[in-house]
């Protein structure tokens, strides 16, 4: 498949069209959302900003927890004949310099179930082309390059968003559910938190990252492999990450929680330059590596760790008549490992479950959207919860060089850290604080 071959849309509709949702953003979520939406039979206009294909900042892994979604939306077989990283295991490092490789189910490698590690240019693209397609042909219609300039509330409803179209023609669209899916800033999760007086960014659960790709780098020469996470002192309370991604191509990352980085006074991209060129770990492997020119940048991830006291809803507000978030617009990447793209697709199938053309003819209700909220947060309370433990253990240097070695001698620990990158559904003992304390301790 041509990555870098445009993509048709079709016609811009006609000024104040009505369609039953609009969907703001076509990425992972934005388009998983409008893929479930066209396949129950709604007519969805789906509103991105970019023009494809185009780049997204990420660790470029797709986990388990994807996999069963880009079945569902009848993908993942061009999603394997596509290149890409197939991961095996997990490499977990702390500061200490103790590792622990943790294969994944050998069955679920094999059967291609385990996951993947590829760019998301490639991915994201992938999912907008068939996205596009369901649109389409449940005659609903597709706009790149739209940038929304207002979501509108009447009454208290959202009921539809204006936006300048290339060329600067200003429209106005209307719909009973307008889904917000454009990522850490997304505009319809601004209008949902602020109608409420609730906040959207909280630097504690916010983190920053920057990636990078390069070539050459050692033990990264291969289609199949290990992905890997490392703890490092300067680095903590964040991560460094190497994620192959086929063909000799690497995802060389880092990501820090924004509070921590105001109080440490860091830069990212300053702070990825000197691991790579002074830890004794990783200078070797670099050494003859080369960085693919234009590829630095960096982005938020909202974590969906869960808050202390929250005004409302866990992990924040992420509906309200006429609308609701999915992905990173309802903050919901993973607070340990930063992957966003399983509880991306698993929210958007969610928010198809709860629309009913019927029973929303005159808009998506409250109650409704109250019910969407207290199921994500039942479907994810778990796991985020468990990740939130992790990525407060790993603040503590003594504490991380402890767990790591636990972790290397103790299949529990193992199978725990693997669900948590992977992104399967949470163990329901490693949420138990009494699991916890008898694993590590004895």
């Amino acid at each position: 498949m041509d990555w870098e071959a445009p993509i048709d849309s079709g016609d811009v509709p006609d000024e104040n069209s009505r369609f039953d949702v609009i969907i703001v953003g076509g990425g992972p979520g934005g388009s998983a959302a409008a893929g479930y939406m066209a396949m129950a039979g709604h007519r969805v206009l789906l509103l991105e900003k970019a023009i494809w294909p185009r780049d997204k900042t990420c660790g470029d892994a797709v986990g388990g927890k994807s996999l069963k979604h880009v079945e569902e939306l009848g993908m993942k077989a061009t999603l394997e004949k596509t290149n890409h990283f197939r991961v095996d295991s997990i490499i977990f490092s702390s500061p200490n310099g103790k590792e622990v490789c943790i294969p994944l189910p050998e069955e679920e490698v094999e059967n291609r179930e385990a996951g993947y590690s590829l760019p998301r240019r490639q991915f994201d693209t992938m999912m907008f082309r068939n996205a596009n397609e369901k649109v389409l042909a449940a005659g609903g219609a597709a706009i790149q390059d739209f940038t929304v300039k207002e979501v509108h509330v009447e009454d208290d409803v959202i009921t539809g968003v204006s936006g300048l179209v290339k060329g600067g023609q200003m429209l106005r669209f209307h719909a009973a559910l307008t889904i917000g899916a454009g990522g850490y800033n997304c505009p319809v999760a601004r209008t949902i938190t602020k109608q409420h007086g609730e906040p959207m960014v909280d630097k504690d659960h916010y983190c920053a990252a920057y990636r990078e790709y390069w070539t050459g780098v050692g033990g990264c020469d291969d289609w199949k492999g290990p992905i890997e996470i490392h703890f490092i002192d300067g680095v903590i309370p964040g991560y460094f990450w190497i994620f192959p991604v086929g063909n000799g191509v690497v995802n060389v990352g880092i990501g820090m929680v924004i509070s921590e980085m105001d109080k440490q006074k860091v830069k990212l991209r300053g702070l990825q330059k000197w691991v790579i060129e002074n830890v004794p770990k990783f200078k070797p492997r670099f050494e003859n590596a080369t960085m693919i020119e234009g590829s630095g940048k960096g982005s938020q991830l909202p974590f969906g760790s869960p808050r202390k006291k929250p005004p409302s809803f866990q992990p924040r507000r992420t509906a309200m008549a006429g609308a609701l978030c999915v992905g990173d617009a309802a903050s919901l990447v993973d607070p340990f490992t930063g992957e966003g793209i399983g509880n991306a697709l698993l929210s958007a199938k969610l928010a198809s479950d709860v629309f009913d053309r019927d029973l929303h003819q005159e808009g998506f209700t409250t109650e409704s959207a109250t019910e969407y909220q207290e199921t994500l947060w039942k479907h994810l309370c778990p796991e985020l919860t468990n990740s939130f433990k992790l990525q407060r253990l790993v603040r503590k240097r003594r504490l991380m060089n402890w767990f790591i070695g636990k972790a290397s001698r103790k299949e529990e620990l193992q199978r725990a850290l693997t669900d948590m990158v992977a992104s399967k559904e949470a163990q329901g003992e490693f949420h138990s604080k009494w699991w916890l304390i008898k694993t590590l301790i004895f």
